[in-house]
Formats: structure tokens, C-alpha cells, sequence
């Protein structure tokens, strides 16, 4: 999507729609209700993935448009989906399948960010499988990631963090994490003084289904990460109240 509402990138791209759960962040998932609201079967391990047909026309567009400016713009990938998915069918309108896999579109983004063909861009991969991403990266990119690639884990509670951050600290590279929708009270002291987090998103559930947000949920992370000196990016309460002064900070990493 051009011109993202998502506070903290300035375009959206998705290389399919779809996804399977994976914990309690994903209960009221607004890219599942969509893909129900429109009929399309792609949620589930027995489900196929959509084939998003526009993602690398609208790539191009992106880069030819932050080249033209001479800018550096950021695309989170994706709100509909999670790039290190494991492979999973493509299917067409209809619901059958195509020939292709996921794997065949990431790996084409994968190669043209290879071929610089998006130096104008920096790509925010964001995941709730961190464990995989060292698993369908491109070998050269295990040991020697481009910089213009933000690997990023998403977690919402102090058991998330305590299960998947380590994980994401065995990839290479340059990482962020998006504590959203946070559920509950959690501290990242353990990881922030090691220098491996480049950045920290946080914010709290939106809609109707939306769990409540304790406002000093932000302020102790705003703290520890202003303690460490990482970027700090408020986002949201709930897209209703407004934030307190105090908590608009929207720092990015670059």
C-alpha cells in the first residue's frame, strides 16, 4: 500500500495474504476478519495464501518514486501476511491452487533486494516465526544481511519476549521488535544493554475486540530504552485516546 496508515513505515507491501495463528497476539487478528469478511479461505495450515499480483509493480513504483526525491523510505512486509511463514501453496480467486508456493515470492524479492534494485528502500521484515528466518534467508544473507534489511519479531507479553527474543538474536543483522498489540506489564532489560536491539515499537490493540492498554506499560519501556539509547517508537494506545505528550516519541533507527 502506498502512503501507509501504519505509523511507523511509509508504504505497506504484501507478497500474498494469509497466515496461521501463533499466539495470543493473533486472536483478533484485523488481517484474518478482512480475508473473512471477502470470502477468502487463506487462514489455517490446510488453507492456501492469495497471491498479492501488484507487490512488485507497487515495489518498483516505491523506488522509482524515493529515488526521484532522492529519499530513503521505509516498507514494512507485510500486514497481511508473515514473510518467514513456512511454504505454502498459492491459490488463484477461485481458491485453486496456481503453482506457485510462497516460497517463490519471497524468494524474488529476496533476489531483487540482491540485486539492489531497491537501494532507495529499507525493508521491515517483520515476523512472530524468528526461528525460520535464518532458515528461508538467502545463505550469503546469513552471515552477511543487507543493511537495507530490518529483520523485526513481534511479541506481546513478557512470555513472548522470554520464548522468541533469543531466538531472533541468533539472526545477523539489524533488528527490531514490535510490541504490539502489548497485553501486559513487560520489561526488555535483559536484551536492550547488549546493543543487539536496533529498535523498539510498542503499542496497544485497536478495534472493537481491543484489550486494554495500561499507559505505564509506556513509559517503562520509554524508559528503558531512552536508559540504553534505542530508537523508541509509540505508536498507539488504542487509536481512540490520545497519547500523552510525554509518550510521543516516534524515533526510527536510520
Amino acid at each position: 500500500m502506498l502512503n501507509s496508515k501504519i505509523e511507523w513505515c511509509d508504504h505497506t507491501v504484501n507478497l500474498w495474504w494469509g497466515c496461521t495463528e501463533v499466539h495470543e497476539g493473533c486472536d483478533n487478528c484485523y488481517a484474518k476478519l478482512i480475508a473473512k469478511r471477502y470470502g477468502h479461505d487463506v487462514w489455517g495450515v490446510g488453507s492456501g495464501r492469495r497471491y498479492i499480483k501488484s507487490a512488485f509493480e507497487t515495489l518498483d513504483k516505491i523506488q522509482k518514486n524515493a529515488e526521484k526525491q532522492k529519499k530513503i523510505e521505509y516498507v514494512f512486509v507485510g500486514s497481511m501476511m508473515d514473510i518467514f511463514e513456512k511454504p505454502m501453496p498459492i491459490v488463484d480467486n477461485t481458491g485453486v491452487v496456481s503453482g506457485l508456493n510462497t516460497i517463490d515470492l519471497r524468494n524474488e524479492l529476496f533476489r531483487r533486494i540482491d540485486e539492489n534494485q531497491y537501494s532507495n528502500l529499507v525493508f521491515l521484515f517483520l515476523t512472530k516465526r524468528p526461528s525460520n528466518i535464518n532458515k528461508y534467508i538467502p545463505l550469503s544473507w546469513v552471515e552477511n544481511p543487507p543493511l537495507n534489511v530490518f529483520f523485526g519479531l513481534s511479541v506481546v507479553n513478557q512470555k513472548t519476549a522470554n520464548d522468541l527474543i533469543p531466538k531472533l538474536l541468533k539472526v545477523n543483522g539489524q533488528k527490531f521488535l514490535s510490541v504490539e498489540p502489548q497485553l501486559e506489564s513487560l520489561s526488555l532489560e535483559e536484551w536492550l544493554p547488549t546493543g543487539e536491539l536496533d529498535w523498539i515499537i510498542q503499542g496497544g490493540e485497536s478495534g472493537g475486540r481491543k484489550r486494554p492498554f495500561d499507559i505505564n506499560w509506556g513509559r517503562q519501556l520509554r524508559n528503558e530504552c531512552l536508559e540504553h539509547h534505542v530508537p523508541y517508537f509509540f505508536k498507539q494506545i488504542d487509536k481512540v485516546q490520545e497519547i500523552p505528550e510525554d509518550l510521543l516519541i516516534r524515533q526510527f533507527p536510520l
